[in-house]
């Protein structure tokens, strides 16, 4: 599946979860980088939102936190066709259901001069 999604900016809330060794470990382990502590945030049209669904409750991949954590179901991805990645979906999240957040080991603004508004594609 790819599709196209705005970025916008997040929560705030991503870097404390993504420094926590097991989030880590895991991701290192089953995705092959270290994430950069924070998520990109992208808001993709409600209409792939049955699909993204489809994907999200069917994936397996999923990170069993400590203790006081929530766990994280991941997808790996693409952005813009060449970072690779992956997509989280929180058990736990704030956000509407037509956000995505795509983590990378690089920081994804600064490393593609991002700014809210800026539309990327995302393939997973």
């Amino acid at each position: 599946m790819k599709l196209n999604g705005e970025v916008t900016t997040g929560l705030g809330k991503a870097a404390f979860f993504l420094s926590q060794d097991f989030y880590v470990n895991n991701f290192i382990k089953n995705c092959g980088f270290k994430p950069y502590p924070g998520t990109l945030n992208i808001i993709v049209p409600e209409e792939y939102l049955d699909q993204i669904n489809e994907v999200k409750d069917s994936c397996e991949n999923i990170i069993k936190p400590d203790e006081g954590f929530g766990a994280v179901k991941y997808i790996k991805a693409v952005l813009n066709d060449d970072v690779e990645g992956a997509i989280v979906f929180p058990a736990k999240t704030e956000h509407t259901e037509n956000y995505l957040e795509f983590i990378a080991e690089k920081k994804l603004r600064d490393e593609l001069n991002l700014e809210d508004g800026d539309i990327v594609s995302i393939e997973f």
